[in-house]
């Protein structure tokens, strides 16, 4: 018997003698605990993380483009009240 075939039964095995256990109830409501915790924290997935920071990366280079082209009117502007 290989090693990961050994620990994955003695895994199950622990596992059904523990099912049949106060264990099993105190697994349960840690679990439940655990995932309370940390719903609290607002995590996101990677996914939801990758989508939002695209997102910023493409206002970022718009108002980047915008205020370039602002400051290409404003400069323009100057330019032509100068001549004036």
């Amino acid at each position: 018997m290989d090693r990961n075939a050994f620990l994955d039964d003695l895994q199950s095995k622990i596992s059904a003698m523990l099912a049949n256990t106060p264990a099993a109830d105190v697994e349960r409501n840690i679990k439940a605990l655990v995932a309370q915790g940390l719903a609290r924290f607002e995590l996101v997935t990677r996914e939801e993380f990758e989508v939002q920071r695209e997102l910023i990366a493409r206002l970022s280079a718009q108002a980047q483009a915008l205020e370039s082209r602002l400051q290409a009117l404003e400069s323009a502007r100057s330019d032509a009240e100068r001549k004036a």
